[in-house]
């Protein structure tokens, strides 16, 4: 198994770093640029930035925020928010990011998935689903706009789709457990996880280690990606910015090999 990516995920509203409960609720915890800073200090694998407003408010991708985000990391970067057009993702590559992340305008007009795989390369290409469970029953359904609109998508559906099109990576957000820190939906990221070739990215829901452990070694994904568990500390929710050490990640990724290994 392949030493998975542990990922911290920013979400950006307004300029500022805000984390969200249920995609409600949006709590400022500083600045982004701040975050990145500290984050660079602590050798993360992977960062993901997200700017949560601009679909919502029909935004372009804030090119300015990107260029100097992009300047500063010293990680990998992938940023999403308000990417409509390819034109977008290839003037948001040339800014020094390695990845985009694409949500509703995968959705509203998938064929940019192609022709954005073809531009600048698959690995380049995240589709990002954000996953509620329906009330009745265990059926899920993919939403965009911030939870605010339901697209019909059923998520393996829909990742099978963009798999075929050509997007290299999937990140499965579970709306129903974002900001909750009391782990991954286990059930929601196998499904989809079974069904594409790409990697498969679960968000939403991680409060400890161990949730990164169970999910990436149970469902046999190559990364993890979390908030919550980043940027605060303790039950009162203090703002304080975390990431394993390398000692603590080489503890994690034995224990992931090991329960991988153990449910052959």
């Amino acid at each position: 198994m392949l030493r998975p990516r542990i990922i911290p995920c920013l979400l950006v509203s307004k300029g500022g770093l805000v984390k969200t409960v249920c995609f409600n609720q949006p709590k400022y915890v500083g600045d982004p640029i701040n975050a990145v800073r500290i984050f660079n200090e602590k050798e993360v694998d992977e960062l993901l930035v997200l700017e949560i407003d601009a679909t919502m408010n029909q935004a372009e991708p804030d090119f300015n925020r990107i260029k100097n985000l992009a300047a500063e990391c010293r990680m990998p970067l992938c940023y999403g928010g308000g990417v409509k057009t390819v034109d977008q993702i290839r003037q948001i590559i040339e800014l020094g990011v390695e990845k985009v992340a694409i949500s509703a305008a995968a959705i509203e007009h998938p064929e940019m998935i192609a022709e954005a795989s073809s531009q600048v390369g698959s690995q380049s290409v995240v589709v990002v689903m954000d996953v509620k469970k329906k009330l009745f029953g265990s059926r899920y359904e993919v939403f965009t706009h911030n939870g605010e609109k339901k697209t019909g998508k059923n998520p393996v559906d829909l990742a099978r789709e963009m798999e075929k099109l050509g997007a290299g990576e999937i990140v499965i957000n579970s709306i129903d457990n974002d900001g909750m820190m009391k782990g991954y939906d286990l059930d929601l990221v196998g499904q989809v996880q079974k069904v594409v070739g790409v990697p498969v990215t679960a968000l939403g829901g991680a409060g400890s280690f161990s949730d990164l452990v169970e999910v990436i070694g149970k469902c046999r994904i190559s990364g993890a990606a979390a908030g919550s568990l980043f940027v605060f500390k303790g039950k009162y929710r203090a703002v304080l910015i975390s990431y394993p050490t390398r000692d603590e990640k080489d503890v994690l990724c034995k224990k992931i090999t090991e329960m991988a290994g153990f449910l052959k």
